[in-house]
């Protein structure tokens, strides 16, 4: 029992850090199943709710760059927020632009050595963002934009990669790019799935991304403030 529970992912951390955490996976869950139910302010609140708990959690974090986390996770929400009100599309995306700019400046902040295989694949993850627009957008459909928050995506995962936090944050990034990758391809007219499934998953790959990447960056916060 006792490794069955070290094994867990919260597991190691904190408490006034866990217990945001999992609020946050229930809010998470709650908007996946009632998206189709909700409307108005009280529509936003939810879809909000799950980051901005991310963002609590992180403010309880005893260490040093915590609040560049919550930050992060802050402008995520708000971001969420904004996407749910007609006509405040770009307004939202806005947020998560600087959202990554934050990310890729902080993560920098913790930079560790790298080979130049680690430097070939960060180039190659901000390559995608570049390509990615284009390639699955639709020629009618202008790409300007989304180009440059795709490179801002990826550049913040890119950063990730880079730096000296654990590799699970690095899947949660993967996960967040997955996300807008799918999210630009259906704004193009196309479909994975189709409807609701395509809408759960974009949901579904972006709000672990975050809670990964919030995971993530928390031990690897703590490891370094452990060891001063």
């Amino acid at each position: 029992m006792p490794s069955l529970v070290a094994s867990l992912p919260l597991a190691g951390l904190p408490l006034r850090f866990r217990l945001p955490m999992a609020a946050a996976l229930m809010a998470g869950l709650a908007w996946l199943l009632l998206e189709p139910v909700l409307a108005g302010p009280v529509a936003v609140a939810v879809k909000g709710s799950g980051v901005a708990l991310i963002a609590l959690a992180a403010l309880q974090l005893p260490a040093s760059g915590a609040r560049w986390l919550a930050t992060i996770m802050a402008l995520g929400a708000a971001g969420d927020m904004l996407l749910e009100v007609k006509g405040l599309f770009i307004a939202g995306a806005a947020c998560f632009a600087l959202g990554h700019v934050a990310a890729m400046l902080f993560y920098a902040r913790h930079r560790r050595g790298t080979s130049a295989m680690d430097r070939l694949l960060a180039a190659a993850m901000v390559g995608y963002g570049l390509v990615m627009p284009p390639l699955i957008s639709p020629v009618a459909v202008p790409y300007g934009l989304a180009m440059v928050y795709a490179v801002l995506l990826t550049g913040m995962a890119a950063s990730l990669w880079l730096s000296r936090f654990p590799k699970l944050a690095l899947a949660g990034a993967l996960g967040f790019v997955l996300s807008d990758t799918l999210l630009v391809y259906r704004m193009g007219g196309g479909a994975l799935i189709g409807g609701a499934a395509d809408s759960a998953l974009v949901w579904i790959l972006y709000f672990a991304g975050q809670w990964l990447i919030a995971l993530g960056v928390a031990r690897g916060l703590l490891a370094r403030q452990a060891h001063g």
